[in-house]
């Protein structure tokens, strides 16, 4: 089964930000639909944003938008999520997923069927 890796997380101050990046060794995902999620501790996995193939359509999470933003590099292969003016409440496990069959943008997890392992994001206020 094909992994996601994530990378990037870490610990950081309130009002502060990160950049979290996911690769997909050996396949590319440059015509389906990529999204990050987040788990927080006690919590169900949760949406966070989402980019269609294209790269030109984005959805995001009403807690998060206007502070996260993400992209992606068809040449390279990867999806990356600029978080800032994080908050104590961003602190998750943060996971990059890929729906293989879906071009266009989703929000449901189970609609995903590659993820990563997750990186740890935590937010010290």
């Amino acid at each position: 089964q094909v992994q996601l890796v994530e990378s990037g997380g870490g610990l950081v101050q309130a009002g502060g930000s990160l950049r979290l990046s996911c690769v997909a060794p050996g396949r590319t995902f440059s015509d389906n639909t990529m999204g990050w999620f987040r788990q927080a501790p006690g919590k169900e996995r949760e949406f966070v944003a989402a980019i269609d193939w294209l790269g030109s359509d984005t959805s995001y999470a009403d807690s998060v938008k206007d502070r996260f933003t993400i992209s992606r590099n068809k040449i390279k292969n990867t999806l990356d999520l600029q978080m800032n003016s994080l908050k104590s409440k961003d602190t998750a496990v943060y996971y990059c997923a890929a729906c293989s069959i879906c071009v266009s943008l989703v929000q449901g997890p189970i609609q995903y069927d590659y993820w990563g392992q997750g990186t740890q994001v935590t937010v010290s206020s």
